[in-house]
């Protein structure tokens, strides 16, 4: 037996080989890591896959979110748009009519100043001025034939609406309760008929004669029917009797008011303009 403490190394190196030392690994061993290393690997990529899948929802989520908010910035600010359009239309009808006011207010003391007197009255009812003339100075009993002292009143009116030419007016006659007597009955078979020409007599020289814009102007008899007084009493019946001229803005002129456009287009009698009558002076 040798001596040697080491007698297989001894042996080996003896033989002329070096010593090594190995891993022996058997072969299911080896399947069943590489196996396991997969797995964790598919799971890893599997992960990562429904992490990105994840962020991509997200994304989308953010990005349609994102176009929705756009959306309501967009309709929000056209809102907005015209919402301020409104105001400043609101705020130039405001302005119009705050100028409307006061032109009517002006026009209503000068007329005061001017035409007031004991046959004839003024007044302001809804937006509407009123000029009442009594028929005494108009018209003589059951005709309706202007006399110049309602020319003359008349004259003076135009004068001041033909300053105005955004207003309306509407010339109304009136009568008492009294029957059409005589020979005027040939004429005028009621009251009807005679507060109606009297209207159109009115109409006829602020038109013809004043020079006023007949589209501005229209007529309307009311008969006895709308008195102001008594007709019991000879003061009563006086004040009924009567040509009321009402001025108003064309937005009160009423429903039936042609628009320009349909004005121009429609086939209306041309009317011949005619010099303006002067106005009288003050106190004829």
């Amino acid at each position: 037996m040798s001596d040697s403490k080491q007698p297989f190394t001894d042996y080996a190196t003896k033989a002329g080989q070096p010593f090594k030392m190995s891993t022996y690994v058997a072969p299911g061993a080896a399947v069943l890591i590489v196996i396991v290393l997969s797995l964790c690997l598919w799971d890893q990529h599997q992960q990562h896959e429904r992490d990105m899948d994840a962020l991509r929802a997200k994304l989308k989520a953010a990005t349609a979110a994102q176009a929705a908010t756009q959306q309501d910035e967009a309709a929000f600010q056209q809102q907005v748009a015209a919402l301020q359009g409104q105001i400043a239309d609101l705020q130039k009808d405001k302005e119009q009519a705050e100028q409307a006011v006061q032109s009517a207010k002006g026009l209503e003391d000068e007329m005061r100043n001017s035409l007031e007197s004991k046959d004839v009255t003024i007044f302001k009812l809804q937006g509407k001025l009123t000029v009442n003339i009594l028929d005494r100075i108009m018209f003589d009993s059951g005709e309706a034939d202007l006399k110049p002292g309602g020319e003359a009143v008349l004259a003076k009116v135009a004068a001041f609406l033909a300053q105005h030419p955004e207003l309306k007016i509407h010339v109304i006659g009136h009568t008492d309760n009294v029957p059409i007597r005589g020979a005027a009955r040939s004429r005028f078979p009621t009251n009807w008929e005679l507060s109606s020409a009297r209207a159109l007599a009115a109409v006829r020289f602020l038109t013809e004669r004043a020079g006023l814009d007949p589209h501005r102007v229209g007529a309307v008899g009311y008969g006895e029917y709308r008195p102001v007084a008594d007709n019991a009493t000879p003061e009563g019946r006086a004040r009924n009797r009567r040509i009321a001229i009402t001025i108003l803005p064309d937005e009160l002129a009423g429903a039936d008011t042609v628009p320009p456009s349909a004005a121009t287009s429609t086939n209306l009698p041309s009317v011949p303009p005619a010099a303006p009558v002067p106005a009288p002076a003050a106190g004829q």
